[in-house]
C-alpha cells in the first residue's frame, strides 16, 4: 500500500511538472495556491491498488492532475498516534513544570532586579545628563499642563453631559438611567482622549525628538489608562449618584471600587512603560524578569480586591432583582471564588506562555483582557436583567397561572440572554488569544486542546440556547391554554376536592409530552455533536443505542403495546390532564401522562399508575357538561307543589347570583315525586353545570333548600321506630325480666332499620 501511494504521488508530480513547463513556455503563470473554483478535486481510490492507480491515470486530464496535486500539497500533515501522544505529554509538561520553571527563574533573578533597574535609570540619566533631566521635567510639565488646559476647555463645552440630573421621585429605570450615564461616559472618555491628543501634538511640536518616546509612553499608560478605567467604573456604579447605579452595591463599595480601579490600571500602565524603558536603556526584559513581578502584582491585586470586598461582590452578582432563584443565589455566592480563580488562573497561563518563549502572544495583553472580561460578570448580568425587563412580553390574563407563566417567561429570557453573552465572551476570549480558524491547522496540542474546548463550549451553548427557546415557546403556549381553560394543575382544591374537574384543553395535555421529548432530543443531539467535535468517536454510542433499541423492541413487547395504545388514546382525545375518569373501576383525576402510562389521583389522595396497554375502556366524567340529581325526603302529607315552587325559586336565585350563574348550563329545577318509601315522599331535583363546579353548586343548593324548608315549615322526614307493647298501661306490674325482654326487642328493631338504610353515594356517582 505504501509503495502504491508513493508511486501515485510520483506520477502525479511528473504530470504536474510537465504541465508547468509547458505553460511557462507559452508565457502562462501557474501558482501553487490558485485553482479554478469550478474544478473538483479527484478522489483517490481506496484501496490504492495497482489496477486502481492505472485506471485513475488513464482517465485524469491535465487540469485534474494539477488540482489533485495542489490538494495533496495543501493537505495538513497527518499526525500519527505516537506523535500525538508525545505532543500531549509535552503540552502537559509545559503547563506544569514549564510554567513552574518560569516562576523559579524569576525568583532566582530577584537579587539582580533592583541593581539592574538602577542600571537602567543610570544609563538614562547619563544619556540625557543633568540638564537633560531638568529639561525633561520642564517639558513634562509643559506638555501635560497644556493638555490639561485643552481638556478643561473641552469639559466646559460638554459640561451638561458630565453632570447627572437630580432625581426627584423613584430611581429611574434602566432606559432612563443609561442616557445620562452614557452621555457622562462619552464626555469623560472624550475629555481623556482630548487630553492625550493635545499632549501628543504639543510633544511633537515643541519637545525635542529624543524626549518623544518617553513622554509618549507616560501619557497614554500612566495618565490615560487609569482615567479610562475610572470612567468605566463611574458609568457602572455611579459612586456619587446612587439612583443611577447600574451594578447593585452600596455607595461605600462604589467609591472603593473606583479608587482601586485607578491604582489597578496604573499598575498595568507601569508595566507597559517600564519594560520598553529598560529595553531602551540597556536592560533586556528577560534579564531581570521585572515584567513577571509587575504581572504578578496586577493579578494579586485583583484577587485581593475580591477578597477584601467579598460580601459586596456577592451582592453585586446577586443584583437588585427580587426574583432570584436558588441557582442564581448559589452562583452569586460562588462568584468571589470564581473571580479569584480567574485572577490567579490567567497569571498561570501567562507563565505557561512565557515558558514556551512565545512572548509575541502576550503583546496585546490578552491575559488582562480575559481577566477583566470575566470579572465584569456582575455588570453583564445586570445588563441582561435590565434588557429583559424591557423585552419580556407583558403578562397575558390574570390569576396564578398567568403570574407563574410571566415569571417563567422572564426567567427563560434571562437564561437565553446569558447563553448569548456566554457565547460572545467565548468568542472574544478566543480572539484575545489568537484562536482564529486560520491558526487551527498549524496549532500544537495545547492550542488544539484550547480550540476544541472553545468549540465544544460553543456547541453546548448553542444547544442550550435551542433548548431554552423551545421550552419558552412551548411553555408560553401551555400557559395560554391553561389560562383559557381555567385549569390549574397546582391548585390543591382542583375539581372542588371531590373529583370531576373540567381539566385542561387537548393541547395542554399533549404539550408537556412534546416538551419532554423535544428536550431529550436536543440534549442528545448537541451532546453527540460536541463530543464528535472534540474527537470522540460517537459511532459506538450510536451503535450501542441501536442495539439497546433492538433489544427493547424484541424483549419488551409490552412496552411497545403501551406506547402504541397511548398514542391512539391521545389521538382519540379520550382524556385530558385534570379530567376525572374511571378505568375499569379505578377512579381519579388525570394528574400526569407519559409515553407509557397515565397517573390518576383519587379524590382521597392515592395515585394510580395505569399503563395504556392495560386500559380496556375509559369513562370520562368531565367532558363538556355534567348533570347532578339530588334527592330530598319529606314527610307524608307534604304538598309536592309547594316543594316544586321552592326548588324553582332557589334555581332562579342562583341563576342571578354572580358567584354561580356562570357555572350553570341549566338551572336547578324540580323533577317531581320520585317515589314513596317507608319514611315519606322522595322529591328529586336536578341541574346541569360545567364539569368541576357541580360539587360547589350542590353545597350551596343544600344550604338554601334547608333554609327555605325551615321558612316554609317543612321538615325533612326522619326514620322512626315505633314499638307497640300490649299491656303498657300495666307497666308498673312488669317484672325486671319483662323489662329486659322489651329492651332487647327494641334494640333489635333499631338495628334492623339501620341495616336496611341505603349506603352513602360514592364520589363521582
Amino acid at each position: 500500500m505504501f509503495l502504491m501511494n508513493v508511486l501515485l504521488r510520483t506520477i502525479v508530480f511528473a504530470f504536474s511538472l510537465s504541465i508547468a513547463v509547458g505553460a511557462s513556455a507559452q508565457g502562462l503563470s501557474v501558482t501553487g495556491g490558485s485553482s479554478s473554483s469550478s474544478e473538483t478535486v479527484p478522489e483517490l481510490p481506496d484501496p490504492l491498488t495497482e489496477e486502481a492507480v492505472n485506471a485513475l491515470i488513464s482517465r485524469l486530464s491535465d487540469a485534474e492532475v494539477r488540482v489533485l496535486l495542489l490538494d495533496q500539497i495543501n493537505a495538513p500533515p497527518a499526525v500519527s498516534p505516537e506523535d500525538a501522544d508525545e505532543e500531549l505529554e509535552g503540552f502537559l509538561e509545559t503547563v506544569t513544570t514549564g510554567a513552574f520553571s518560569s516562576v523559579t527563574a524569576a525568583v532566582q533573578r530577584l537579587p539582580i532586579l533592583f541593581s539592574e533597574q538602577g542600571k537602567a535609570f543610570s544609563n538614562f540619566a547619563n544619556f540625557v545628563g543633568t540638564n537633560g533631566l531638568l529639561n525633561l521635567a520642564g517639558y513634562f510639565i509643559l506638555v501635560f499642563a497644556g493638555a490639561l488646559v485643552v481638556e478643561i476647555v473641552f469639559r466646559r463645552v460638554v459640561r451638561p453631559w458630565l453632570v447627572l440630573p437630580e432625581v426627584a421621585g423613584d430611581a429611574p429605570g434602566l432606559r432612563d438611567a443609561l442616557q445620562p450615564l452614557g452621555k457622562r461616559l462619552v464626555g469623560e472618555v472624550g475629555a481623556v482622549a482630548v487630553f492625550l491628543v493635545a499632549a501628543a501634538l504639543i510633544n511633537r511640536l515643541i519637545v525635542p525628538a529624543y524626549y518623544h518616546p518617553f513622554l509618549s509612553l507616560v501619557g497614554p499608560w500612566l495618565i490615560g489608562l487609569p482615567r479610562m478605567g475610572v470612567a468605566v467604573v463611574r458609568f457602572l456604579m455611579a459612586p456619587t449618584a446612587p439612583a443611577y447605579r447600574l451594578v447593585h452595591g452600596t455607595t461605600e463599595t462604589a467609591r472603593a471600587m473606583t479608587f482601586h480601579m485607578f491604582w489597578f490600571c496604573l499598575l498595568i500602565g507601569l508595566g507597559a512603560v517600564i519594560i520598553p524603558f529598560n529595553a531602551a536603556n540597556g536592560v533586556a526584559p528577560g534579564e531581570t524578569r521585572i515584567g513577571f513581578w509587575i504581572n504578578l502584582s496586577v493579578h494579586l491585586y485583583a484577587a485581593l480586591i475580591v477578597w477584601r470586598y467579598w460580601d459586596p461582590c456577592v451582592q453585586m452578582m446577586r443584583g437588585s432583582d427580587p426574583d432570584v432563584s436558588p441557582t442564581e443565589d448559589w452562583i452569586a455566592r460562588a462568584y468571589p471564588y470564581f473571580a479569584i480563580f480567574v485572577a490567579l488562573g490567567t497569571w498561570w497561563v501567562v507563565n505557561v506562555v512565557a515558558s514556551t518563549g512565545n512572548f509575541a502572544l502576550l503583546g496585546s495583553a490578552p491575559h488582562y483582557k480575559t481577566m477583566g472580561l470575566l470579572m465584569f460578570a456582575p455588570a453583564m448580568d445586570t445588563a441582561i436583567r435590565g434588557l429583559v425587563r424591557h423585552l419580556v412580553p407583558p403578562m397575558t390574563g390574570e390569576g396564578a397561572i398567568a403570574e407563574r407563566a410571566y415569571y417563567a417567561t422572564k426567567r427563560s429570557y434571562i437564561r437565553i440572554g446569558r447563553v448569548i453573552v456566554f457565547g460572545i465572551v467565548l468568542l472574544a476570549i478566543a480572539g484575545f488569544w489568537g484562536m482564529s480558524p486560520e491558526r487551527i491547522a498549524t496549532a500544537g496540542v495545547g492550542e488544539r486542546f484550547a480550540v476544541h474546548l472553545i468549540e465544544f463550549l460553543m456547541i453546548i451553548s448553542f444547544g442550550y440556547l435551542v433548548y431554552e427557546v423551545v421550552s419558552l415557546v412551548i411553555n408560553r403556549k401551555l400557559a395560554a391554554e391553561m389560562t383559557a381553560s381555567g385549569y390549574d394543575p397546582e391548585n390543591e382544591e382542583m375539581g372542588g376536592g371531590d373529583g370531576g374537574g373540567a381539566g385542561g384543553s387537548r393541547l395542554s395535555t399533549v404539550l408537556p409530552l412534546i416538551l419532554g421529548v423535544s428536550r431529550a432530543s436536543i440534549v442528545v443531539l448537541f451532546l453527540l455533536l460536541g463530543l464528535s467535535n472534540v474527537g470522540v468517536d460517537t459511532t459506538p454510542l450510536l451503535a450501542g443505542a441501536g442495539i439497546v433499541g433492538l433489544a427493547i423492541g424484541f424483549g419488551a413487547q409490552k412496552l411497545v403495546t403501551d406506547v402504541v395504545s397511548g398514542i391512539f388514546f391521545l389521538v382519540d382525545d379520550a382524556f385530558r390532564t385534570g379530567e376525572y375518569v374511571e378505568v375499569d373501576g379505578t377512579m381519579g383525576t388525570v394528574e400526569k401522562i407519559s409515553i407509557r402510562s397515565m397517573q390518576l389521583r383519587h379524590h382521597r389522595g392515592p395515585v394510580h399508575t395505569l399503563p395504556y396497554g392495560e386500559i380496556p375502556k375509559i369513562t370520562n366524567y368531565s367532558r363538556d357538561w355534567v348533570i347532578m340529581k339530588l334527592r330530598f325526603t319529606v314527610p307524608f302529607g307534604t304538598d309536592p307543589n309547594k316543594v316544586k315552587k321552592i326548588f324553582k325559586t332557589i334555581g332562579a336565585e342562583m341563576m342571578e347570583d354572580p358567584l354561580f350563574k356562570e357555572d350553570f348550563l341549566q338551572p336547578f329545577k324540580s323533577q317531581g315525586v320520585l317515589e314513596f318509601d317507608d319514611v315519606g315522599i322522595v322529591m328529586r331535583g336536578k341541574f346541569m353545570a360545567k364539569p368541576g363546579t357541580q360539587f360547589t353548586i350542590r353545597k350551596e343548593l343544600l344550604t338554601r333548600v334547608n333554609k327555605k324548608f325551615e321558612e316554609a315549615g317543612i321538615d325533612f322526614a326522619r326514620r322512626e321506630v315505633r314499638v307497640a307493647l300490649p299491656g303498657l298501661d300495666e307497666q308498673d306490674k312488669l317484672t325486671e325480666q319483662d323489662k329486659a325482654t322489651i329492651a332487647a326487642a327494641a334494640t333489635q328493631a333499631a338495628q334492623e332499620v339501620t341495616d336496611q338504610a341505603p349506603a352513602a353515594e360514592k364520589p363521582g356517582d
